[in-house]
C-alpha cells in the first residue's frame, strides 16, 4: 500500500522528488563522515555489521544510536538503553510539531514514512526550504529517503571497517557528529537575529555546563535560547508596523 503510494508520488511529481534529493545533498556529505564514525564505534564496542544495519534501519537517530552503543558497551540493560533513546528522542515531537504546518495536504501513509525518517539534519534543510516556498510531498520523500538510505549505507561502511582502526579517537572520528551539526546551523544563519540566538546558546550552554550535573545544560541552553529568539522576533514583528508608521 505505502510502496505504491510512494511511487504514484514520485512518478506524479518527478522534479520535487529530485529537487529533494539534491536538497539532501549537505546531509549525505554530513552523515559520511558521521556515519562511518558511529559505525566504527560500535564495531570497537562489539556490534556486527548486521546489528549495525537493523540500528540504523529501525532507530535511525544519530546522536540516539551513539547514545546507546555507549551504553550497551558499558553493560547497561535494555530498559536503561530504550529510556535513554526514547528521552534523546523527545525532540522530535518538537521537530514534527514545527514542520507539522507545511505538510498538512500529504498523505496519511506519506506522513508517516517523513515523521519516521524526519532528523535534526533533514529538519532542518526542510524548514529552511519550506520558508521559501511551499514543498509538495514527493520533495520531503527525496530529503527524508535520500538522507535515510546514506545514513545506513555508510553506518554498515563504518562498521565493516571498524575492526581495521584499532584506536578511532586518534583521527577525531568521535567529533564527526558534533561537527556536522555546526555545518547544518552555518547554513541557516541568514540575517543578525539567527547569528544572535546562536551565540546566545553557545554561552549558556558554556555557562550552564559549569554548575549542571550531566547533559542538562545542553537541553536548559537550547530551551532558553530558543525561547527568547521567539519572544525577541515576535517583539520585533510588532513593533515593525508602527516603526515604519
Amino acid at each position: 500500500m505505502i510502496i505504491n503510494t510512494i511511487l504514484t508520488v514520485i512518478k506524479m511529481r518527478r522534479q520535487d522528488f529530485l529537487s529533494g534529493i539534491k536538497a539532501a545533498i549537505p546531509v549525505v556529505l554530513g552523515y559520511i563522515p558521521a556515519g562511518l564514525a558511529f559505525g566504527v564505534l560500535a564495531a570497537q564496542a562489539g556490534l556486527g555489521i548486521k546489528d549495525v544495519f537493523f540500528m540504523s534501519l529501525l532507530v535511525f537517530a544519530g546522536s540516539s544510536q551513539f547514545i546507546a552503543t555507549s551504553l550497551i558497551s558499558a553493560g547497561a540493560s535494555a530498559g536503561t538503553i530504550i529510556a535513554a533513546t526514547f528521552l534523546v528522542n523527545l525532540r522530535h515531537i518538537l521537530l514534527s510539531a514545527s514542520l507539522a504546518p507545511h505538510i498538512r495536504k500529504i498523505n496519511n501513509w506519506l506522513l508517516t514514512l517523513i515523521g519516521f525518517t524526519l532528523t535534526d539534519e533533514s529538519f532542518a534543510v526542510a524548514i529552511g526550504s519550506v520558508a521559501q516556498e511551499e514543498k509538495k510531498a514527493a520533495f520531503f520523500l527525496g530529503l527524508n529517503l535520500t538522507s535515510y538510505l546514506s545514513w545506513i549505507a555508510n553506518t554498515v561502511l563504518g562498521a565493516a571497517m571498524g575492526n581495521l582502526i584499532p584506536n578511532p579517537e586518534l583521527f577525531g572520528l568521535h567529533f564527526a557528529l558534533p561537527a556536522m551539526f555546526i555545518g547544518l546551523l552555518v547554513m541557516q544563519m541568514r540575517e543578525k537575529h539567527s547569528y544572535l540566538v546562536a551565540v546566545l546558546a553557545m554561552v549558556l550552554a558554556l555557562v550552564f555546563k559549569m554548575y549542571l550535573p550531566g547533559n542538562w545544560y545542553i537541553i536548559l541552553a537550547t530551551v532558553l535560547s530558543a525561547t527568547i529568539g521567539v519572544i525577541s522576533e515576535s517583539w520585533k514583528e510588532n513593533i515593525s508596523p508602527s516603526s515604519s508608521a
